[in-house]
């Protein structure tokens, strides 16, 4: 079984077992509020209390729900998707939704503990909200296109993405930001608007993408493009299975006064990080090895 899968499936089970934990419990507050037994005259002569198991049995009510149609569609999605599909965007994208329902649910709870009709509060409130509102749409837009962005396969957490200027793989997708982690280390954080609304190239969703070497030759340099390009293209023998060979070439891309740009490039199996990390290692040797060499000589 697909090792993702099966982290999901024993998490989900942890959650059915608090689901019925908080729903026995929901039982035993509302027989106990709602009904006329012995706790009847305390509720009445108490209203702080009263509010309280109020405020609680609205909180538990609202948890059981949200969690009861999280199980239902996570139920149903690992059902209908094949092993090699299961990707965790989908799941993290109903955690981040079932976490902002939960904080309404927790702000409506406090007002109903402190004996605030929500309904009438948010109507006094109306030209504080359409402010608040105005303030945050920035954020509010970043949280809806993160949502999207969770629930839509375009971009998957591991994926290898080009955005503006910053090469990186997807560590993370939150509701206000995208976390990128970049081949040599740097943590970038993108705002999720701008990777819905620029231009971004996905590596990872073709079968390959291109590794690229840039060096700068001197012209005193005896080069030979064919032999350098086979030197470098016997260096990716090890690599044969994941590395596209036979697509590497060596160009001349720039002409200077006393230097010259050559790049060398070929196509790699997108995802495979660790190797792609070797093999660029692999080339700089190559390549150091070369300008050594031609140096003596």
């Amino acid at each position: 079984m697909n090792q993702l899968k099966s982290i999901i499936k024993n998490q989900e089970n942890k959650r059915r077992r608090n689901f019925f934990l908080k729903f026995i419990l929901l039982v035993i507050l509302m027989v106990g509020f709602e009904s006329n037994s012995w706790f009847s005259p305390f509720f009445e002569s108490h209203i702080i209390a009263s509010n309280l198991i109020r405020a609680i049995i609205f909180l538990l009510s609202g948890n059981l729900i949200i969690s009861l149609a999280r199980i239902i569609t996570l139920r149903f999605y690992l059902q209908k998707t094949e092993e090699t599909k299961v990707q965790p965007n989908f799941v993290i994208g109903i955690d981040r939704l079932s976490t902002l329902l939960n904080i309404m649910i927790i702000l409506i709870t406090l007002m109903l503990a402190f004996g605030v009709r929500p309904l009438e509060f948010l109507t006094s409130i109306t030209i504080v909200a359409a402010a608040i509102a105005l303030l945050t749409k920035d954020y509010i837009t970043n949280i809806v296109n993160g949502l999207i962005m969770m629930f839509s396969d375009q971009l998957e957490i591991g994926d290898k993405i080009l955005i503006g200027k910053n090469v990186g793989f997807i560590r993370d997708i939150t509701l206000i930001n995208m976390v990128l982690k970049t081949e040599t280390g740097e943590i970038v954080i993108v705002p999720n608007t701008l990777a819905l609304t620029s231009e971004v190239v996905n590596y990872s969703k073709n079968n390959a993408h291109q590794v690229i070497f840039d060096s700068e030759i001197p012209f005193f340099s005896k080069l030979q493009l064919i032999d350098l390009e086979q030197q470098l293209s016997k260096a990716l023998g090890p690599f044969s299975e994941l590395v596209f060979v036979e697509g590497a070439q060596l160009n001349v891309i720039e002409r200077k006064p006393e230097s010259m740009i050559i790049r060398y490039q070929f196509p790699i199996k997108s995802g495979e990080k660790a190797t792609e990390i070797s093999v660029r290692k692999a080339i700089n040797q190559e390549l150091i090895n070369w300008s050594d060499e031609n140096r003596k000589a």
